[in-house]
């Protein structure tokens, strides 16, 4: 009976000590691809902008009542509703709370703003990412 207790106690203590070198990792690297999805969007390359999302039919986006799925429609409607440099503005974000869910899993709370000459939209979203392939990818992002 003691050495069931002492192997379940050494499997907590690895499990444990597992999951908190994995949070540091798992953060910085969900801040990367948001950095690299705002540099890009300041270039105003939507295209690479896009390489943050899980290049899926089953990605899923919502905005206001509508709901997106897939890759190719979510940045469809990326380029028409921001087909100028004007109207992508500068993207900015903020107040972000990342909860690592497992090793391949998390969901990122915050706010995104666009600073435009004549506007200043704002709102906040929730984004799960999951690791697939190695890399941090959105794959689902619900912005209002």
């Amino acid at each position: 009976m003691k050495y069931t207790s002492l192997i379940a106690a050494i499997a907590i203590l690895l499990v444990a000590s597992v999951s908190s070198f994995a949070k540091p990792d798992t953060e910085a690297g969900i801040r990367r691809v948001l950095n690299e999805q705002v540099a890009a969007w300041n270039r105003g390359d939507l295209e690479r902008f896009m390489f943050g999302y899980w290049k899926s039919d089953r990605l899923v986006f919502v905005s206001g009542d509508k709901i997106t799925r897939g890759w190719q429609p979510t940045f469809e409607n990326y380029k028409k509703t921001y087909d100028t440099k004007e109207k992508m503005g500068t993207l900015s974000f903020a107040d972000l709370e990342i909860t690592v869910i497992s090793k391949d899993a998390a969901a990122v709370v915050g706010s995104w703003s666009l600073a435009r000459e004549k506007d200043n939209p704002k709102g906040k979203f929730t984004l799960i990412f999951r690791k697939i392939d190695g890399d941090w990818r959105i794959v689902h992002d619900h912005s209002s």
